[in-house]
């Protein structure tokens, strides 16, 4: 497995609690991209903890969110970022000139259980790997 390089493009994922949609999407990106991006998630309003809901379906396909905290969105994140993907951050998300933004319209998973979380864990999953497929064309 090959590591993420000052070459490899780093990829936000922003919602607003950072407790469920991004922190899925991190941890499915860095899993389908093998470290050849550098992933970070971030949070508008960050919650404490990780939904213990999200972590449970993601127990479930093998990937431990349990030393993973809610981290705050700062403007040297997005700034560092090639692609933005926001999920439901609404205008608190700063925007800057050269960066990809894609908007993941997927429900929020609090308060929701784990049988209504699978759904959403499974369409994060498929978008996870199309844009490290994206991401990662072209690279040798």
């Amino acid at each position: 497995m090959s590591g993420a390089t000052a070459e490899s493009p780093e990829v936000l994922f922003v919602c607003v609690h950072n407790a469920g949609r991004s922190q899925m999407a991190a941890a499915l990106l860095h899993r389908h991209a093998a470290g050849a991006i550098r992933v970070r998630s971030a949070g508008s309003a960050p919650a404490d903890t990780i939904s213990p809901a999200v972590r449970q379906v993601m127990d479930e396909i093998g990937i431990d969110l349990s030393q993973e905290i809610p981290k705050k969105l700062t403007v040297d994140a997005v700034e560092a970022a090639d692609v933005v993907i926001t999920m439901g951050c609404g205008d608190a998300c700063p925007v800057f000139p050269g960066r990809r933004y894609l908007d993941w319209d997927l429900p929020d998973p609090a308060g929701k259980t784990p049988e209504q979380i699978r759904p959403i864990r499974d369409a994060i999953d498929q978008r996870a790997r199309e844009l490290a497929a994206d991401l990662l064309a072209g690279q040798s």
